[in-house]
């Protein structure tokens, strides 16, 4: 992709329920719209270079959550922060935003944000990106064992021991660096930037709400496998194989429910994009050209592609 023909990226914010969503927003909207959900305990910092890579074919936006990044981050006891209300945020943000088609790109949170909306408004969806964002019980492995225990006890001594071990710089920096081929390679700016937001009075009370209620979603895998199975969307998973916290026993799963589905693993960690950024932007390309009319607006694309034979 030739960098003059990229769309600068805008920062905007859209008022929500009284909140200040703020979110990134580059290419036409001409274009195949993706809405890209990110992670905890980062932001749609996390797709600033995919969205450059992208904007020459792509409409693309990426909210921050509320808590998160540069949105509102009212107190625990102000915002009820649940995955049921987060979702019914960004699917009002789309609303308002005017998103009546798109394609999904999940990650870590992401995925339970990302299958309520996809459950609730199947016919919105036109495809599914995947980068390890869970919805089958593979996936959740050892790392989760003391957020269980806390889905189970919401006691002091179970919130202190995830506040020690999980909001941390070290911890923050863990998620970036677990994993990787080559840690030099990966920008310290994100475990800054992550945990400079996490350190905002009241942040971590709000990240322990979401590991509790992050028991929430579980249960609702068998609803989401449902709508895998009935609507068969369109499946691209890129995962990174190394992740400890979302392995690829998460990913496999997928495959027994999805009919029209590419399957990706990437030997990199939690955060792939930072280490296989230019590989994920490729295989969304070719992924779309062959699942959209990508190809008849921009055949430049289909040289990028294995397939082009």
């Amino acid at each position: 992709m030739k960098t003059q023909n990229k769309h600068r990226t805008f920062y905007k914010t859209l008022k929500v329920d009284d909140l200040d969503i703020f979110y990134r927003e580059a290419g036409s909207r001409d274009e195949k719209t993706i809405l890209l959900l990110h992670g905890f305990p980062t932001s749609s910092h996390m797709f600033r270079n995919l969205i450059q890579m992208l904007s020459d074919q792509f409409h693309l936006v990426a909210p921050d959550y509320p808590g998160f990044g540069n949105s509102s981050m009212p107190g625990v006891q102000e915002f009820d922060y649940t995955f049921d209300h987060m979702a019914e945020v960004i699917d009002t943000f789309t609303e308002k935003l005017g998103l009546h088609r798109y394609s999904l790109y999940l990650m870590d949170y992401g995925a339970p944000v990302g299958y309520r909306i996809a459950a609730k408004h199947p016919e919105r969806i036109e495809s599914l990106i995947v980068q390890n964002g869970n919805a089958y019980e593979e996936g959740l492995r050892k790392f989760w064992d003391p957020i269980k225990a806390y889905w189970k006890e919401k006691s002091k001594e179970n919130a202190d021991a995830l506040r020690d071990n999980l909001l941390t710089i070290e911890a923050t920096k863990w998620q970036y660096t677990n994993g990787v081929r080559n840690p030099e390679i990966i920008a310290p700016e994100n475990w800054f930037n992550d945990q400079y937001l996490l350190e905002r009075p009241g942040n971590k009370d709000i990240q322990l709400q979401l590991f509790y209620d992050y028991g929430s979603n579980p249960p609702l895998y068998p609803k989401w496998q449902a709508y895998f199975r009935e609507y068969q969307p369109p499946t691209l998973i890129v995962w990174g194989k190394n992740d400890y916290i979302f392995p690829e026993e998460g990913a496999h799963p997928y495959t027994r429910d999805l009919n029209n589905i590419e399957f990706h693993l990437l030997d990199t960690g939690h955060f792939a994009l930072e280490e296989d950024g230019d590989k994920i932007a490729d295989l969304i390309t070719c992924f779309m050209a062959k699942n959209s009319d990508l190809l008849t607006r921009h055949p430049e694309a289909w040289d990028k592609c294995a397939f082009a034979a």
